[in-house]
This record gives structure tokens, sequence and C-alpha cells, in this order.
């Protein structure tokens, strides 16, 4: 069985391996068995977004866990964020979560948080897809724990309470009294949480796509649409007369925000924004800033500005996490929060209560650092960050033929050589979906139009590769916001 568990857990389509109630029931009893070896009253909280097919997955990986003598608080729709963080408040020994975050709803997956509110370690990831193998095993395995009976399962829909009450805890002088925000939640898990948290906070909020019918998840909405389509929500913003708006993910791990003009302000803008508010404050673990190699240059020259430093990790959430937990170790303090993040919009603020990205969190740090800058618009307050052209492309490559990572690189040194002004190229297969991920950057010689245009082309030879000459192809103007069309 080939390696299942991506860089954000288990994902597929519906219907199709493993993104089946067999498989899910599997794959739960294979981590019960796991979580529980050491544990005989093993206690697993489990969450899922809106997706319809959420409930059969629910119920089928609660099932194995409970067959494994696992007990389970079921605590139903909620942010992805949430049960990171109750994993750790109810010192419970692992949360699960059912969700494929930003993608369509033809989609889902399933990923684990461990005890400490982290990712599980890909060690353990690995024993349980050995042991969730459908394939016969070398050595059988004696599921069977003498005088164990199956786990017991808990309504925990009481805990979404105690998870909003956290989030006005951290900011209990914070008052958005005179903002008005249009807030896009995606039809998703943000849907029942992010109004009612910042209407508590005072601010006049016009929620937007959120009447999730198990359908519509991420159906023209959320972050992922902003970044891509910033102009239904600027029209909003205008026809309101807010300030500004804000979306999630279906998840609601992410955010992004859209300015008073229009534009789209990212994970690079929000970082950069938040690195210089809490070093002000003496808040900021080791005046450092996390972030991917899919960065912008004009994010790292402005924190660098500043005297901070600029840590590059692998793409994916997990390795910026594992970054600022090294980083933790040796010279934390209390009060500060370790920093860290990516482009689209899943920022960290890690400290001892919070080990993963949270889109709401980070929206309350946003306007907190908005408000304290005594700027008058969104737009004045994420211009510091100096974006250069930047481009990502996306393109579809099914289960065909991939590239060694050695042939990639080999790709990469071979077109910065030959194209003038191209300062950084990124070229790798996403860990989420069955995506080719082109990213350039120039040093201002050429614009986005250029680095698109290149970004097709290679695109188009790693579908060939792939069988798919004619797959589709998006490209992200990462500098401006929107997406960029190149004709053949």
């Amino acid at each position: 069985m080939p390696r299942l568990f991506g860089t954000d857990g288990v994902r597929g389509t519906v219907g199709e391996f493993p993104m089946i109630p067999e498989f899910a029931l599997t794959l739960g009893r294979a981590a019960g068995f796991i979580f529980s070896a050491n544990d005989k009253r093993a206690t697993v909280i489990v969450g899922r977004d809106t997706r319809q097919s959420g409930p059969m997955l629910n119920s089928a990986l609660i099932a194995g866990l409970v067959a494994s003598s696992v007990d389970v608080m079921d605590v139903g729709v909620i942010p992805t964020p949430a049960v990171a963080w109750l994993v750790r408040r109810l010192n419970a020994s692992a949360g699960a979560v059912i969700s494929a975050s930003h993608n369509p709803v033809s989609q889902n997956g399933i990923k684990f948080f461990g005890a400490s509110g982290f990712k599980l370690s890909e060690k353990i990831e690995e024993e349980i897809e050995r042991l969730a193998d459908p394939q016969p095993h070398d050595e059988p395995i004696d599921w069977r724990k003498s005088e164990r009976q199956p786990g017991r399962i808990t309504d925990g829909r009481g805990m979404h309470e105690l998870y909003i009450e956290s989030l006005l805890a951290e900011h209990h002088d914070l008052r958005l009294d005179h903002l008005r925000l249009v807030v896009d939640c995606a039809n998703g898990a943000a849907s029942e949480y992010a109004p009612d948290l910042f209407s508590r906070l005072g601010a006049q909020v016009i929620a937007i796509h959120a009447s999730p019918t198990g359908v519509n998840i991420n159906m023209d909405a959320g972050s992922e649409h902003a970044r891509q389509n910033p102009q239904r929500m600027a029209t909003l913003i205008q026809e309101h007369h807010a300030h500004f708006g804000i979306t999630f993910d279906g998840d609601a791990d992410r955010v992004i925000f859209v300015d008073d003009k229009g534009g789209v302000v990212d994970g690079d803008h929000i970082l950069g924004m938040l690195g210089r508010y809490l070093d002000l404050h003496k808040k900021l673990l080791a005046r450092s800033v996390v972030t991917t190699t899919m960065r912008n240059a004009g994010f790292k020259t402005y924190v660098e500005s500043f005297g901070l430093t600029l840590y590059e990790t692998p793409v994916g959430d997990k390795y910026v996490a594992d970054k600022l937990l090294e980083l933790r170790q040796p010279s934390a303090q209390n009060g500060e929060y370790g920093l860290g993040g990516e482009q689209s919009g899943h920022i960290m603020l890690m400290d001892d209560e919070h080990a993963t990205g949270d889109g709401m969190r980070t929206a309350l740090f946003v306007m907190r650092a908005f408000i304290e800058s005594k700027v008058k618009t969104m737009s004045e307050f994420a211009a510091g960050v100096g974006k250069t052209p930047q481009v990502i492309a996306s393109a579809d490559v099914g289960r065909g033929a991939r590239m060694e990572k050695a042939a990639l690189a080999d790709l990469e040194k071979k077109i910065l050589a030959h194209t003038k002004g191209l300062a950084r190229i990124n070229l790798r297969y996403s860990g989420t979906e069955p995506k080719f991920r082109a990213m350039l950057e120039s040093d201002g010689a050429q614009d986005e139009y250029a680095l698109a245009k290149l970004a097709t082309k290679i695109c188009r030879d790693v579908q060939t590769i792939a069988g798919m000459k004619d797959g589709e192809i998006e490209i992200q103007n990462c500098t401006r916001g929107g997406l960029l069309t190149i004709h053949a």
C-alpha cells in the first residue's frame, strides 16, 4: 500500500479508497490501538467540518476507535484548531478531525493530533499505516487486549462555548465596536463560530457563506476563493461600507483579509505585520518568524529590516510547527509567541496552549495590531510588506507519472540559469492534492504575466509526463491577488 499520510493527514476523493467508511473504520481501529497502547483509558476528541460525507466517515472512524477500547468525545462540527486546543485543554490522548480543509466537497480527509496538540510524528503515522494496511501482514496482529472493554462515546458539543470563551479571554480588553466587517465563513466550520465571536466583541458583522448545506463548503467561497477572486469581496465591502473583509477556509485554520481597496492581505502580509507587532511588545519568540520556501521576497525584506530572523522550511505546516517547537526549547519565555505560517493564511501563534494554526485566533491578533497601529485603513496597515512579482501555478496531474525530486532540482537549476530576472523557483508536487506546484519569483525585471507564461510551460511539460496534456492549470498572482490567464 502506498503511503497514505501526506503533509496534512490522509486525503482523497469520497467514495474511493481511502475515503470510504470501511477504511475509516480500519484507520480508527489502528490509531486507537496505538493511542491506547500505554493508556488503558485513552480518550480521543473527534471533530469534523460541514461536508455531507463527514457524518459517514465520522461514524466509521469512531467505531474503529471504540473497538480499540478508546473513549471518544464527539464534538461535532467545529474548527480544526479547536480540536487541537481541546486535546491539550482536556488532557486527552489524541484528537482527530475529518476535513479536507480548503478542498472541494468531493474530497475529504482524516488528520490526527497527539496529546501535545501537534500533528503526529511520521514514525507514528507509519505505524498506524502498517496496522491499517488491508494486505495480509507478515506477522499477524494480535488485536486482543485482555480485560479490555469497548470504549465509550460522549457528546462533546458543550465544548463549543469553551473554545469561544478561550479566544475571548486571550483578548479580554479588545473591543471592535467601531469596525464593520464582511466575514466569509466558506459555508464551513467557521459558520457557527466566527460571526458570534466578532459580534461579542462589538463588531458589526455582515456574515456571508455562513449557511452550510453539506454540499456548498468552499463553493465560490472562503479564503482560497478570495485569494483568486477578491473582486466579489471587494464589492461587498464597498456596498456595506465595511472597513475590510475576513475570509476563512472550510475548517477555519486559514484566514485571509481583503482590504478597503479590494487588495488581498495574505499570509505573507499577516506574518510581517504580526512579527513587527509582537516584536514591539517584546513577545516574539527568538525575534524570529518561520515560513516556507514559497514566501515572497518582499516579506523577507520587510521582516529583516527590523532585525528579525526569518527561517524557511519545506512546504507544509507540520514543518513550520517543528521549527517553532525547536525555537521554543531553549529560549521560550512566559508570554512569548512562536510566529510562523504560510502564504495561504495558515498562521501559527504558538504558546503553551496553542500548537497549530487558528484562523479566528489569528484574525483577532491582526485586528488588535491594526487598532493599536492607529492607521486608518487595512490597506495602509498592510502596505509595508511590499511584494515582488511572484506567481504560483497549480496543475492537475492526477495519478500519472511523476518526476523524481532530483530531476525537479536539476530542472530548477536549468531554468534559473537561462531565465533573466528570475530570482527564485520552487517546483514540487502537492502533499494533499493530485497537483503540481510551480512558484516563480522575479527580481523586478519580469512582471507577473511573464512569470505566468513560463510557469504555464513548465506545468504543461509536467502534465505531459503525467499523461494529462489538457489538464487544468491555475496561476495565482501572489503579488496583487487574483488569477492570471495565459492563452496558449
